[in-house]
């Protein structure tokens, strides 16, 4: 299936998604800690700068506001908008992007706020994942109900895409924007890019209407062909430009280039030439963009980082 194009946002949104070609970014933390829940976060300014001076097109974090054990990953550590203020000011290209943050875990005035001052004060760098959230001990510390968390998800959106215009007007579950007030900074591009997570407890035809995009899982490649053209129909059916659709996939590079893969946690270890190949048949599926997470890596990260550059980015960055 072949697709026009996506409508333009923001400068990172333009830059990592492009009909029929697949960008590749890292997930922060950008270190190997294997079954340890907890990284120690070695260099990871240093390591951010290296991933923009490679050429990779995106980081992204993680919302995580506690270690909860069993789900055994206590993510990047750092509050996701303070990190992202850090990294606008420590990188130049790289689109910086949340993984997603869990909107019924905040209120949606706070999140439209930090989420616009990050695009602002990173020269339109952000991509801005949400989700409905998948840690039931959370909600709790939070005061939240976690069986309603969809409802307050859909809510959320509406609030968020409303304070983005000038003096809003709305009507929401978690408050009335009256007109009489207004928000600044405006995003970028006039709205955050959203991309949701999954399904985050709504319809499909939900999702595929009001995001800007769609996150998903590795799954095999005549899975995943149905989900992404499933999606894409949806959108066709609602009349919208098409979306991009990303992905995330944890890989273990082995020093020989040929090696034949090996299943890992949502991911698999093997050479880079199966790796490519793999890459080139996502792209095939429709997918726009692929996180790579390291955190099973074995070698050194700034090293498989270099790898990855050289051996990858090439044939899939301009």
């Amino acid at each position: 299936m072949q697709h026009t194009g996506f409508a333009p946002l923001n400068r990172a949104y333009n830059a990592t998604f492009r009909p029929g070609q697949l960008s590749i970014g890292l997930v922060a933390p950008l270190e190997t800690h294997g079954n340890d829940p907890v990284p120690d976060m070695t260099r990871h300014i240093e390591r951010a700068q290296l991933a923009d001076d490679l050429g990779f097109s995106a980081l992204w974090l993680r919302d995580v506001p506690f270690n909860v054990p069993s789900f055994g990953d206590a993510g990047q550590i750092f509050d996701p908008f303070v990190y992202l203020g850090a990294l606008a000011g420590a990188t130049r290209e790289i689109a910086l992007g949340v993984a997603s943050i869990v909107l019924p875990l905040h209120h949606p005035a706070h999140v439209a706020k930090a989420a616009a001052s990050a695009d602002v004060l990173s020269g339109g760098r952000l991509l801005l994942g949400v989700a409905s959230g998948d840690r039931p001990d959370e909600y709790p510390a939070l005061g939240m109900s976690f069986e309603d968390r969809g409802n307050r998800f859909r809510d959320s959106v509406d609030y968020i895409r409303a304070m983005a215009e000038t003096y809003p007007r709305a009507e929401t579950a978690q408050g009335t924007l009256s007109g009489g007030i207004d928000m600044l900074p405006k995003p970028s591009a006039g709205r955050l890019p959203l991309l949701i997570t999954g399904g985050s407890q709504q319809a499909p035809d939900w999702v595929a209407r009001n995001g800007d995009g769609w996150m998903t899982y590795p799954r095999d490649a005549a899975t995943q062909g149905r989900v992404v053209g499933a999606y894409r129909e949806r959108i066709a059916e609602a009349g919208l430009p098409d979306k991009p659709v990303m992905q995330s996939l944890y890989v273990d590079l082995v020093a020989q280039k040929d090696a034949a893969p090996s299943p890992i946690h949502l991911g698999f270890r093997s050479g880079t030439d199966y790796l490519q190949r793999y890459l080139e048949e996502i792209r095939a599926l429709g997918i726009n963009h692929v996180a790579l997470n390291l955190r099973f890596d074995g070698a050194d990260t700034e090293d498989t980082m270099k790898r990855l550059a050289d051996e990858i980015l090439p044939d899939f960055h301009p």
